[in-house]
């Protein structure tokens, strides 16, 4: 049993030593080298491009989900360690940036006074932002599931396969072209003999590799099918939030609008100066509108007596 382990051993080392001899002469232009058919290398390079930009968009989305970077780690690392150990309980779900705001103007409401117009308007903002948030969850819940995991799970699944049987394939093209070389270089006939006896297990040992791999790398075209998928039901998520708070925020100005309309302290003119006003005299001229800053007493049966805050109209 040792001296088995011994001539394993003893013949792994030759291989490696044959392998790193053929690349070093290859780089140094000293050898010839196989190369593979112009399908094959399209094939990789179409699956190193498809690695690097699932990659970069995989980061990318993270980043508008979370543009908080440490919460980002945080994340990162609770995923680590539940891959470890699946009994680590994540901390509480953070509220989203609209739910804080969302809780400040309720607040600020109830403060205030919630029977004043301007309390009022500030605990429907907040309750709108609330809701906001919780729809902002939603999607990145969805998000979430139907595009980042299916992503991650192609390059931590499919992609790492390809790399793998590719990096197989390189060390049996190696052993391959080192075969080539000691045939091309052996003299005796006996020596030719087993050069030719090892190049056939060589070649047939690529042949089959080469198979594999390229079968590997075919199936990248399944996985842009899925990505296509993934991508709609990301766009889907997106619209689906986008809708419901443009939404509940056009609900909210309404109401607003009302609540602007109703208190004669607000100028609407102030609040939205580019909303035309088409409020019309009794000639059919545009009125004007003006709102007094300070008390005015008439001087003389020409002018008008005016208070503080009151809106005058010509």
């Amino acid at each position: 049993m040792q001296s088995f382990n011994f001539k394993k051993l003893t013949s792994d080392a030759a291989t490696a030593f044959n392998r790193a001899v053929q690349y070093t002469e290859e780089k140094l232009g000293s050898a010839e080298k196989t190369e593979l058919d112009a399908q094959f290398e399209n094939l990789s390079e179409r699956a190193d491009k498809t690695k690097i930009w699932t990659e970069k968009i995989l980061k990318q989305t993270e980043s508008v989900l979370q543009p908080n970077p440490n919460i980002r780690l945080e994340e990162f690392v609770y995923n680590k360690l539940e891959k470890l150990d699946p009994s680590v309980k994540r901390p509480a779900e953070k509220e989203t940036n609209h739910e804080i705001l969302g809780v400040s103007l309720v607040g600020a409401g109830y403060d205030i006074g919630p029977g004043t117009a301007y309390g009022t308007a500030l605990i429907k903002c907040g309750e709108t932002e609330q809701r906001i948030g919780h729809a902002e969850k939603e999607c990145m819940h969805k998000v979430h599931s139907h595009f980042l995991i299916p992503l991650r799970t192609f390059l931590d699944g499919d992609m790492k396969t390809i790399q793998k049987e590719r990096k197989i394939l390189e060390t049996k093209r190696l052993d391959l072209d080192a075969c080539k070389n000691r045939l091309r270089k052996a003299k005796s006939q006996e020596s030719h003999t087993n050069a030719e006896a090892e190049l056939r297990i060589a070649q047939s040992d690529f042949d089959r590799q080469t198979e594999i791999t390229k079968l590997l790398l075919e199936g990248v075209s399944s996985a842009h099918a899925n990505h296509l998928r993934c991508l709609n039901d990301y766009v889907e998520a997106e619209m689906f939030y986008y809708g419901r708070s443009y939404e509940m925020m056009q609900s909210l100005q309404k109401d607003l609008s009302s609540s602007v309309l109703a208190n004669p302290g607000i100028n609407m003119t102030q609040l939205y100066p580019d909303i035309p006003n088409n409020t019309m005299s009794s000639n059919g001229a545009a009125a004007r509108k003006a709102r007094v800053l300070y008390d005015y007493d008439a001087a003389n049966s020409r002018e008008l007596s005016l208070l503080a805050d009151e809106v005058s109209a010509s």
